[in-house]
């Protein structure tokens, strides 16, 4: 529909923004305001429903603290920890908050009890802060000391295994320890090479936190063989992957009518078959995997 304006008006924004906003635009137009109130009403109803978006865009998953943890966490480091911890996390050795990496506690709850009774012989001292004070720090800790980042709770790792090994199911695409099938990534050294949240979104979100690699293939050879698989590498003539069974195999690109690299993982998202204690407890076990 065309919009005519009337002589001497002119609007204070482009036509081609969004339908709601122009239309919000236009509404406010028909009514019988002063003309200086119509910018107001319209920062109103664009900043107003921006003020209730999540924090820097993010959407709070099950297993994960809020973003405004994080953001009073990071006050709260600053203020009490950032002296001997600095700002990077690895102030002390053997410790590297920004990572994750601990001399003597693994679950949150473990962190806690560190942080408000000290550790004896040591320069970690007490520090009196309320439950609430004490989540939005362990927050900032898992997030890697990043305000905009995710932090994902760590719960009990023995719990997790056990969830791992049986409600999970696992095993039957996962390696651990030498133990498990192939169709998914060996996770035997994990808990080196992804953080909290990594593994947290992992679990909730599998195709949006699955690596390129790993990104499961479909081919169908010249004879009309169809193959399925997960890839493992690949350049320009060749492509190596592990099969539904399990077994590695290196195909030809000229031998094949079809290739495609498929977009969705094949891993089921765990956000409704778990609780969120059970993804915190499994997100503890697989950052015990070291290799």
């Amino acid at each position: 529909m065309t919009r005519r304006f009337t002589p001497g008006f002119r609007p204070d924004f482009p036509l081609d923004n969004s339908g709601g906003i122009r239309e919000q635009y236009w509404n406010m137009r028909r009514l019988s305001l002063p003309r200086f109130v119509w910018p107001l009403a319209l920062a109103a109803a664009v900043l107003i429903p921006l003020a209730w978006a999540p924090v820097g865009g993010q959407e709070q998953h099950p297993g994960e603290y809020s973003p405004l943890d994080v953001e009073n966490g990071s006050r709260l480091y600053t203020a009490q920890c950032i002296t001997c911890h600095g700002p990077m996390g690895n102030g002390v050795v053997g410790v590297d908050l920004r990572r994750g990496s601990f001399k003597r506690v693994t679950t949150d709850d473990e962190l806690r009890k560190v942080i408000v009774g000290g550790v004896p012989g040591t320069a970690m001292q007490k520090f009196d802060l309320s439950a609430p004070e004490q989540n939005q720090l362990v927050a900032y800790i898992r997030s890697g000391l990043e305000v905009g980042g995710r932090a994902a709770k760590v719960g009990d790792p023995t719990r997790g295994k056990q969830v791992f090994d049986t409600k999970g199911g696992c095993a039957t695409c996962h390696r651990t320890g030498g133990s498990g099938a192939r169709k998914g990534p060996d996770l035997s050294d994990i808990g080196s090479l992804r953080s909290a949240s990594m593994l947290q979104q992992a679990l909730v979100e599998p195709t949006g936190s699955m690596l390129p690699i790993n990104r499961p293939i479909r081919a169908v050879t010249k004879a009309g063989k169809t193959i399925t698989g997960r890839r493992l590498n690949e350049d320009t003539y060749t492509v190596q992957l592990v099969d539904e069974n399990g077994r590695l195999q290196s195909l030809t690109k000229a031998d094949l009518k079809e290739y495609q690299v498929l977009t969705a993982s094949p891993m089921p998202s765990f956000r409704d078959k778990l609780t969120v204690e059970e993804i915190s407890d499994v997100v503890a076990y697989l950052l015990t995997l070291k290799g």
